[in-house]
């Protein structure tokens, strides 16, 4: 069943299917006609890499920050800007929470 969820900023919603642990498919952009594909594994990977840290979310789509989860996600999955969709999926899924800062995800 789809989920949808709104944006790391909030400006925009997204919809997305599946789950961390199987994957998921996120529709997004004007009438959610945008697709990208997240397999089980690169999410595998990135809670590997980011486990019990707190760090920046990254959501810019030119530059995110050094050790952000966007700077991973470009180097490790594609080099659209997806921070703003994963970051709302794992705290929705309960694998990492916001915290007082606005930028920055914790990682449980």
């Amino acid at each position: 069943m789809a989920k949808t969820l709104q944006t790391w900023a909030g400006r925009s919603s997204f919809v997305y299917d599946g789950s961390v642990s199987q994957g998921t498919e996120i529709r997004y952009g004007k009438d959610h006609r945008w697709r990208l594909n997240i397999s089980r594994e690169q999410y595998e990977a990135l809670l590997k890499y980011f486990k019990n840290r707190t760090v920046n979310i990254g959501t810019s789509r030119t530059d995110p920050p050094l050790g952000s989860v966007g700077e991973w996600l470009q180097n490790n999955v594609t080099l659209t800007a997806t921070a703003s969709y994963i970051g709302p999926i794992l705290i929705h899924e309960g694998y990492a929470e916001r915290v007082s800062t606005p930028s920055k995800i914790r990682f449980v």
